[in-house]
């Protein structure tokens, strides 16, 4: 179980939790305390539902972070079977920050791709704290060019603050490599399925995220660039996030009024953190309902669909 992580406004939570771990070493004397302990759960439960139905955006940000929320290996191990991943881009080498492989959804064979985090320091190093090296999105990209010669579905999860900005990521082609994944998924001759699970952080996010249906969690962030990094760059001052993420308005709320997402998927009381079981299965349900739809389609319908469904995107004012 991973170690309880809370966020500011969590603390009065916290601090009614301490209240019931103090009753119940009371207990362990021969009081009875469950009256107590129970009306102080309740007041939790209210309280935790009170909090998260009504987050900021910049809060939302917060909880799209969280160190303890799913990240693509767990929803794989929650959500697929018999799960095989593939390494590497068959020309520079294998990026942790982005993992793949052949899995069964409901017994169907699917493609699954998705960013992959850490939680504990030498994790988080190990997967580049989720920001991908061009490798990463060329690796991506071999898989669903494999999905797509095997007429097998494609399943992303996007949890990223961005693709990674280092000299080395620019020396072997970040830009390009993005380019393209976004050229090639367009025109993918197969269905794609996207999940926004976490942060949905620029390029980086959208070079896995053009797809037939776009998923997106309650608590998730998607959009051009961090609150923070929208700060230094309009204010240079990046302390000023709360006031970046009000201007982005990065939230499921706000992305499905423009028609960049088609569904939100909801979470437990909470957040995701709280309970990975349920908010995976949320998602397995929206999943296998979008996926059954998009089974029927042909693959000329798929790009077609793919095409009119990015175009109607667009606004503009004459």
């Amino acid at each position: 179980m991973a170690t309880p992580f809370y966020l500011d406004f969590e603390k009065p939570i916290v601090e009614l939790e301490k209240k019931i771990e103090e009753l119940n070493q009371l207990a362990t004397g021969g009081l009875d305390i469950k009256a107590d302990v129970s009306k102080l759960e309740k007041r939790i439960e209210e309280m935790r539902k009170d909090i998260f139905s009504n987050l900021s955006r910049w809060q939302t940000a917060q909880v799209a972070r969280h160190i303890n929320r799913p990240f693509t290996l767990d929803y794989l191990r929650l959500m697929f079977t018999d799960f095989v991943e593939l390494h590497g881009d068959r020309n520079y080498g294998d990026d942790h920050a982005i993992v793949g492989g052949l899995a069964r959804f409901n017994g169907q064979p699917v493609m699954v791709i998705g960013h992959q985090k850490g939680r504990d320091t030498k994790e988080k190093v190990f997967r580049n704290f989720g920001m991908p090296n061009p490798e990463g999105y060329r690796k991506a990209l071999r898989l669903m060019k494999m999905a797509e010669q095997f007429r097998l579905p494609v399943i992303t999860f996007v949890d990223t603050p961005g693709a990674y900005p280092g000299i080395g990521a620019e020396e072997r082609g970040q830009a390009e490599a993005i380019a393209r994944n976004l050229r090639e998924m367009a025109s993918l001759r197969t269905p794609i399925i996207v999940c926004v699970t976490g942060e949905g952080g620029s390029g980086g996010a959208l070079a896995i995220a053009v797809g037939d249906r776009i998923l997106m969690l309650e608590h998730s962030v998607y959009a051009v660039i961090s609150p923070e990094g929208c700060a230094a760059i309009l204010w240079s001052d990046g302390t000023k996030g709360e006031q970046a993420a009000e201007a982005l308005k990065p939230t499921a709320k706000d992305i499905i009024k423009l028609g960049v997402i088609d569904e939100i998927i909801k979470e437990p009381i909470g957040g995701a953190h709280r309970n990975h079981e349920a908010t995976a299965k949320n998602l397995k349900e929206a999943l296998a309902r979008n996926l059954a739809e998009l089974n029927k389609l042909t693959p000329d319908e798929l790009v077609e669909g793919r095409y009119e469904k990015f175009r109607a995107m667009s606004q503009y004012v004459e």
